[in-house]
């Protein structure tokens, strides 16, 4: 329940209950419509534009700038910075993202949020009712006829008109301070606290604000309930005063919104915890300064919005609302925008801060675990494939390595391979791991309407990944050869091993192009290719087995021979895997 309605409704005499319950449920159904269209809108969107949302995801954070922009677009399309920050910290937890990147991306976020504040300022520019209506009018055919794309974007109208109407309605349920009973325990409170005055009020609200944005789990609603009440005279009946704890409440609303990232990481590894952790640092820090010069920018702010043209500021209420509402926005980005030029060059500083804060586990490092936990806190639709899609990425990555390392010891048949079987046998260990958390993580997608799309991009990673996962075993079974090799101290010619080194380079770079069409479809050409790829080791695995047969045949070492067919063979079923990989991808229909 809203942090005002819930005290209200707790302090109201008996004879009052009938009215309280009636304003806190009209409160609470025009805060469901609310959300309800920002989440469908931002879904729609995120559909929309998918695919170049996943490109960005994938190329736009690799320093601290490029990933503060990203922040900022990404939460002022899907309209939630708890969900933009849930998921740098499920990009950092499966190790998709580094630390450095998560905290510009968080960064952007703060910034993104903002727009909300602007939104719900220029609602009494116009009447929202005679809009909001007819843009979900707008949407449905699209909807219901369209498809694909037009399907999404009537998605989108939908949701955009709905979150404009609950806006609407929640701005006809707030009660004015002129409404609420003289005799309201609630009402004498907040106006002794008010009264009060000082940088004592300024903490009671900013706690208030925590409070707030911790009770509805949305930074986006709370700051459109705190600006609704400070235009109703909640505050007080002086405008630069109901503008000032406002804004004190914004600045509990900054902090109060980091909880959702920092109970995502509970259970998380060491770097996601860090990350939860950036996010709570970088918010307190903008806060305490502001704390300090709180004041002084108020003033400021308040003598810009006096500025603003009056054609922006006429709304339909009183010059005091607009003041109040454009102030507040004024505020909330100017602070975002003044403690990220503050803090971004300290990136790097703060991440050696929260690596004290939160320090490694004792003992060796941990396994490559995918754990996708921002599907436990905020359905991301579009952007939770996207992760699953990075990941499965990732699991090509750890399979070429394997292979890299194959090959490494290929090359050096005289060399004691225990350490080194260790270690890929780690790795194939790990890609089972991988395996089973990105399938039930994919399942759990699945369960959510997602289109038959996404549907077919679900259905490729599945795949993917269980041919990864079979390369993996490949590869250490030709480990587990070469080993054997070594121990029997069994030695290859010049040719046997220049031979076999080619064939296995040869499908290492089958086994590359098949982990960077993740990124991108396979075109019928790109599929053609493979074919014929695999053709060519398929061809160049009988030639080498030939060879070896004849050899036998000529007298040469049988049990030698033999670990060159083993060898080949295993080559052959990995590059299987890898053009199995490439079907997978092709033919898919992305958004």
């Amino acid at each position: 329940m809203p942090f005002p309605s819930l005290l209200l409704a707790a302090t109201a005499t008996p004879s009052s209950w009938g009215n309280v319950l009636t304003a806190v449920l009209q409160i609470l159904g025009a805060l469901g419509v609310f959300l309800f269209g920002m989440k469908v809108m931002s879904e729609g969107i995120q559909k929309v534009g998918g695919g170049r949302m996943r490109q960005a995801l994938a190329t736009m954070t690799k320093n601290r700038f490029t990933g503060m922009l990203t922040g900022l677009v990404l939460t002022g399309i899907i309209q939630s910075s708890s969900a933009t920050t849930v998921l740098v910290v499920s990009f950092v937890n499966a190790g998709l993202l580094t630390l450095t990147e998560s905290i510009g991306i968080i960064m952007g976020a703060n910034l993104g949020t903002t727009l909300t504040a602007w939104i719900v300022a220029l609602v009494g520019k116009f009447s929202l009712s005679a809009i909001a209506i007819p843009i979900v009018g707008i949407g449905l055919p699209f909807f219901f006829i369209g498809k694909d794309k037009g399907k999404n974007f009537g998605e989108f109208l939908i949701g955009f008109g709905l979150l404009f109407f609950g806006l609407h309605l929640l701005k006809e349920a707030v009660p004015s301070a002129g409404d609420i009973q003289e005799s309201n325990a609630f009402f004498h409170f907040v106006h002794s606290v008010v009264e009060m005055g000082g940088m004592r009020a300024v903490l009671i609200f900013l706690f208030g604000g925590i409070l707030l944005t911790v009770v509805v789990q949305s930074s986006s609603a709370a700051m459109a309930i705190t600006v609704m009440c400070a235009t109703k005279g909640w505050f007080g009946d002086d405008a630069f005063t109901a503008f000032k704890f406002s804004a004190a409440i914004v600045l509990g609303e900054n902090i109060g919104t980091t909880i959702t990232a920092w109970l995502a990481s509970l259970g998380a590894n060491t770097n996601a915890k860090r990350a939860a952790r950036a996010h709570f640092l970088f918010n307190v820090i903008g806060v305490t300064w502001m704390l300090v010069a709180f004041a002084l920018f108020t003033q400021a702010v308040w003598w810009l919005a006096g500025e603003l043209p009056a054609s922006l500021r006429s709304v339909q209420g009183t010059f005091q609302q607009s003041e109040i509402a454009f102030s507040t926005a004024i505020f909330h980005s100017l602070f975002n925008l003044t403690n990220i030029a503050l803090l971004i060059w300290f990136v790097p500083q703060l991440a050696k801060v929260v690596s004290r804060w939160v320090k490694d586990p004792p003992g060796a490092p941990g396994r490559q675990r995918l754990s996708y936990i921002s599907q436990r806190f905020v359905d991301l639709g579009e952007l939770n494939l996207a992760e699953a899609e990075t990941a499965t990425r990732r699991m090509g990555d750890l399979a070429c390595g394997m292979l890299q390392g194959c090959i490494d010891l290929m090359n050096h048949p005289e060399t004691d391979l225990s350490t080194k079987v260790g270690e890929l046998k780690q790795s194939e260990d790990d890609c089972d791991i991988m395996l089973h958390d990105l399938t039930e993580y994919l399942v759990a997608c699945s369960t959510h309407e997602i289109g038959q799309g996404n549907a077919n991009r679900i259905a490729a990673m599945l795949r993917a990944a269980s041919e990864y996962e079979e390369a993996t075993d490949r590869i250490y079974r030709l480990v587990k050869v070469l080993q054997r090799k070594y121990e029997k101290s069994r030695k290859f010619t010049d040719e046997q091993q220049a031979a076999l080194t080619a064939h296995a380079e040869s499908v290492l770079v089958f086994l590359k192009l098949s982990r960077d069409l993740t990124v991108t479809q396979p075109t019928a050409a790109d599929l053609s290719a493979s074919k014929e790829r695999e053709k060519e080791i398929d061809a160049a695995r009988k030639r080498l087995n030939k060879e070896a047969m004849a050899r036998m045949s000529s007298g040469g070492d049988v049990p030698t021979e033999m670990l060159q067919v083993d060898l080949s063979n295993h080559l052959e079923a990995i590059g299987n895997h890898a053009h199995n990989i490439v079907e997978a991808w092709a033919g898919i229909g992305r958004s």
